[in-house]
């Protein structure tokens, strides 16, 4: 009966909290756990919590060095056989998962689910702290800790933290020199999956990203975001010091410096002479002539 209804698309358990629908009253109660905010599984190892016994299980595992699972396509080993399937669809390309309102494909089905929640707008996921919702509890979690600035993953090589893992990860492999994405037309690789994208762009015609506003189109979603400011006039980056405003973030970057260089010579004279920008300007320049390399830093 239960597994009748999977092929029947029949759901009779509605969880309580956002009236999504489940085939099993399991399903059901372990997801209605998400608001509520129960995790009755305890890791034995570090005390973390999960929702689901099979979470908790896999989550001990990392505290295991044992990675039996080697992909059949490169050096890389892994804990679980399904870590490993994941893994080799991005050297074979497969992306079994069709979103129902776009056809576009994925390797995963939680990807799968989340990309399709962008057409229908379903946000389940409500931040703690203030009014904002996500398609995703990842999404949530990571937004919660803009609120609470907790950096939990700690990179193995230095004392740089993050709050995503997947944060921890990119930036592990500028230590390690691992670069697992390869262009498919040349023999570059790549520390990650979006600039391998964006190279790979530059072999072929693609424009996929069109203005709103003069149906220009882009090789790169910035360069499009840039373009059409210029349409609208935004200017979304805001100096500290003097809340003028610029279009892009580096410009904004560079004109900050103009006031911490002020900062510097101010400290130099012990705080009792100013500089102007002008001057700072023509001092950089004079040293640049003769070593471009000094700066007021």
């Amino acid at each position: 009966m239960k597994h009748e209804r999977m092929h029947q698309g029949e759901k009779p358990y509605t969880c309580k909290y956002c009236n999504r629908c489940f085939s099993h009253s399991l399903a059901c109660k372990m997801h209605e756990q998400k608001h509520t905010g129960q995790k009755p599984h305890e890791c034995k190892f570090c005390g973390r919590l999960f929702i689901q016994s099979a979470n908790c299980n896999r989550h001990e595992q990392t505290h295991k060095e044992e990675k039996p699972y080697k992909c059949k396509l490169c050096d890389k080993w892994f804990r679980h056989s399904w870590q490993r399937k994941v893994h080799e669809r991005i050297h074979t390309g497969e992306r079994p998962f069709v979103c129902k309102y776009c056809n576009k494909c994925f390797n995963t089905a939680s990807s799968c689910t989340i990309h399709e929640r962008i057409h229908t707008g379903k946000k389940p996921y409500a931040c703690k702290h203030c009014d904002k919702s996500f398609i995703s509890s990842g999404g949530c979690k990571r937004h919660e800790r803009k609120h609470t600035g907790v950096k939990p993953y700690t990179c193995r090589y230095c004392d740089k933290s993050f709050g995503v893992p997947s944060g921890l990860k990119r930036h592990e492999r500028i230590h390690t020199g691992e670069k697992p994405y390869a262009c498919k037309y040349c023999s570059k690789s790549f520390r990650e999956s979006s600039y391998c994208k964006e190279h790979e762009r530059m072999h072929v015609s693609d424009r996929p990203f069109t203005c709103k506003l003069c149906n220009k189109s882009f090789k790169y979603s910035s360069a499009c975001r840039r373009h059409q400011q210029t349409h609208t006039g935004e200017k979304p980056y805001q100096c500290r010091y003097c809340k003028k405003c610029f279009n892009r973030s580096s410009n904004c970057k560079v004109h900050e410096r103009i006031h911490a260089r002020e900062n510097i010579v101010k400290q130099k004279d012990g705080g009792t002479s100013s500089i102007s920008r002008k001057q700072v300007k023509c001092h950089n320049e004079i040293l640049v002539e003769f070593n471009p390399h000094v700066f007021f830093e």
